[in-house]
């Protein structure tokens, strides 16, 4: 019987780190989302109390948002040494940020955002793990 091997190519990095970015994106939006149901959140919104509850927490909490869905593009678009750098320095500090989370929010209503959180946490860390042992390109003048 004749063995079926299907076709696979090698990823670049870049593509692989923008991709790690753009599902972290992704998990962070649905937590967020996913959070608007637990009981309590929305009144809270509305009568602001919650924890984004001045413009200034508001702007920051989007700042910090931003870089993971920028990262998406920067990772494809930057010169590859500063986005090792940028993808091992956010990675590290998003891995820090969901590990905390992720132990500050047991409790019944929030097992969800544990799990987005711990998810989170594991990309991140691939992220940096990937960045870290970014492909060496062999020079084509040693080699003649």
């Amino acid at each position: 019987m004749k063995k079926t091997i299907l076709e696979d190519f090698k990823i670049n990095i870049k593509i692989k780190l923008a991709l790690l970015w753009a599902s972290v994106t992704f998990l962070y939006l649905y937590g967020d989302y996913f959070e608007l149901y637990v009981p309590g959140k929305t009144s809270g919104i509305m009568e602001g109390t919650s924890l984004l509850d001045n413009p200034q927490k508001l702007f920051m909490a989007s700042l910090l948002l931003a870089i993971p869905a920028l990262m998406v593009a920067l990772s494809i678009l930057l010169k590859p040494i500063v986005n090792k750098v940028l993808n091992i320095i956010f990675g590290l500090f998003f891995t820090a940020i969901m590990l905390l989370i992720a132990v500050t929010s047991f409790s019944e209503w929030r097992a969800f955002y544990v799990f987005y959180a711990i998810l989170e946490s594991i990309i991140t860390a691939i992220i940096v793990w990937k960045a870290f042992n970014w492909p060496k390109q062999t020079d084509l003048q040693e080699t003649i």
